[in-house]
């Protein structure tokens, strides 16, 4: 991930619930005009939410 792309997750991180909500909903409207992901793509992102998931879990 480049630093411009590390400094706006930061910027993520410090909303509130309510203001990530928002900003989710914009983004979600705003990748209908992407092209799609390739399988490869899709299989490092899910890889990915699942090693966070791991993270997340090991630590309660």
């Amino acid at each position: 991930m480049t630093h411009p792309a590390e400094k706006i997750i930061e910027s993520f991180d410090a909303l509130s619930d309510a203001e990530k909500r928002e900003v989710i909903a914009v983004l979600l409207r705003k990748t209908a005009t992407l092209e799609p992901m390739t399988d490869d793509e899709l299989l490092a992102a899910a890889d990915q939410v699942f090693l966070d998931l791991d993270h997340h879990e090991a630590k309660r």
